[in-house]
């Protein structure tokens, strides 16, 4: 089942997208964008991802997610039996131009530009935050083009006031995560991660850059000391570390969910970047805990 997407009410004179995603989790990817996002689930309960932080989420939860985080949701194994849709969400996206640096500076503007602060590593939305913030939330599709707007500020304030807002990703991954001044890898990476469960098509990620194949293969591995598909694998293997840390998941399934299709290649390559087996990794990860 592909996603769908209902975008409500968008205009060429509206500043930011809201709208209704729908989709079957077993399709959704681990991914990112250069857009901040607010998610508010309305059906669905499983594992969410932002970088390096791994939740339970269930219907109500609200979370506001800062540019080019990596995140996913995955569904229960349950829910996967039962419904072919397993994600509903209204979404809200929206780029720094919506709250530039000048508004920010602006002192009408501290509690806005503190929430744009705190999604830098992601933030799940609780208590009383979140009974004001999904109340907007749900108003905006159905609102005016000024009014809209009106109420978004109104719901950035919210976040940036309240004292109960949860950070996601740590600290430490914002240290290490991906940075590169060079155009063409940060335009790979971005399509590996957003298509590590497809067959990789090297014609067209070639297009992509504006390279031959060939040329395209050799400036890679130049660059980042590695094949185009070993750095892939090394992308997987990252998001099923993560995956391992909740023991709800059996290996099979973050074999799956991790974007590979046989459990044998998964355990391979997980040892050959680790150099110890999955299983193992989730032992030792559990000895730390």
């Amino acid at each position: 089942m592909a996603a769908s997407y209902e975008k409500i009410g968008i205009k060429d004179d509206e500043s930011f997208v809201i709208g209704i995603f729908q989709d079957n989790m077993e399709k959704s990817t681990w991914h990112y964008h250069n857009n901040f996002e607010i998610s508010f689930i309305l059906e669905g309960s499983g594992k969410r991802i932002v970088a390096d932080s791994i939740e339970e989420f269930q219907p109500g939860d609200l979370v506001f997610i800062g540019r080019n985080l990596p995140h996913v949701w995955i569904a229960d194994k349950e829910t996967r039996t039962h419904s072919s849709r397993t994600l509903e969400m209204v979404f809200l996206q929206f780029n720094s131009e919506v709250v530039s640096p000048q508004l920010l500076m602006l002192p009408e503007f501290k509690f806005i530009a503190r929430a744009m602060v705190l999604s830098e590593r992601g933030i799940q939305i609780v208590g009383q935050t979140l009974n004001e913030v999904s109340e907007l939330m749900l108003q905006l599709p159905y609102l005016k083009s000024f009014d809209r707007m009106l109420h978004f500020f109104k719901l950035m304030d919210i976040i940036g006031r309240s004292e109960t807002n949860i950070q996601l990703a740590s600290r430490e991954y914002l240290k290490m995560r991906f940075t590169t001044g060079n155009k063409r890898i940060a335009v790979i990476h971005e399509f590996l991660m957003n298509n590590y469960r497809e067959q990789i098509d090297l014609k067209r990620l070639a297009e992509l850059v504006n390279m031959a194949e060939g040329s395209l293969c050799r400036f890679f591995r130049t660059n980042m000391g590695k094949t185009i598909f070993e750095y892939l694998n090394q992308l997987k293997v990252e998001l099923a570390c993560k995956m391992l840390m909740d023991k709800d998941l059996n290996i099979f399934e973050v074999c799956l969910d991790s974007g590979f299709n046989n459990l044998s290649h998964f355990n391979k390559q997980f040892k050959k970047i680790h150099g110890l087996p999955p299983s193992e990794y989730r032992s030792r990860f559990k000895g730390l805990n």
